[in-house]
């Protein structure tokens, strides 16, 4: 069962995972080592299943972050995401219901690239439908 602490301890190390456990006791008023064996007990428990970091990409020379959703025939699905999942542009990789099947997070370093990439998809066999939308701005 997670806590309410629990969830506290889940949004600070989502805001920064580098977070002491010093801070987040001190911010939630209890012992450091109770922070840490209720963040242990959270990896244990596969609640907590990997540490991040978020990048800068302009920093990195990527202009353009865009989400891509993607419909497939049925039958070519699982082939569609095995294709993206071996594609270095492709960042993070979501199946999905709602608009689309399949959404793809993609870094480009403009938008020559991503025109490549959007032509590179038409090409994949089983692909219906292609709809980029670049993120302007990260709000949360």
């Amino acid at each position: 069962m997670v806590r309410i602490s629990d969830i506290k301890i889940i949004h600070l190390l989502k805001e920064n995972s580098r977070t002491p456990f010093v801070k987040i006791a001190k911010i939630l008023g209890v012992s450091e080592t109770a922070i840490r064996k209720r963040v242990r007990k959270l990896e244990r428990e596969g609640v907590i299943r990997k540490y991040t970091i978020e990048v800068d990409l302009k920093k990195l020379g990527f202009k353009v972050n865009v989400l891509i959703g993607i419909d497939t025939k049925p039958e070519y699905y699982i082939s569609t995401l095995e294709k993206l999942k071996g594609m270095e542009e492709v960042m993070s990789l979501y199946s999905a219901s709602g608009d689309h099947m399949i959404l793809a997070e993609c870094w480009f370093k403009n938008s020559e690239e991503l025109t490549k990439f959007i032509k590179t998809l038409e090409m994949f066999r089983g692909i219906t439908k292609i709809c980029p939308a670049i993120i302007l701005e990260k709000i949360k």
